[in-house]
């Protein structure tokens, strides 16, 4: 499943955290406090993960502007 603008600004908080993932290892943790951008990558054969930042308004603005 690939992440869309509207996969992720439709998704609603369930009573557990939940994961909406790319194929790559990036995936969106939905939790009620809000959306967050995840990265799983591996180094020296231990799983890790980058947090890349908060799902909001201004994701989708930066996206549109020429900034």
């Amino acid at each position: 499943m690939s992440l869309t603008d509207t996969s992720i600004k439709t998704s609603k908080p369930k009573n557990t955290d939940y994961k909406m993932a790319d194929e790559k290892g990036l995936y969106v943790l939905v939790r009620k406090a809000g959306k967050y951008f995840r990265l799983d990558y591996r180094f020296a054969g231990k799983r890790k993960t980058l947090a890349l930042g908060v799902y909001t308004v201004s994701w989708k603005m930066s996206a549109m502007c020429d900034c």
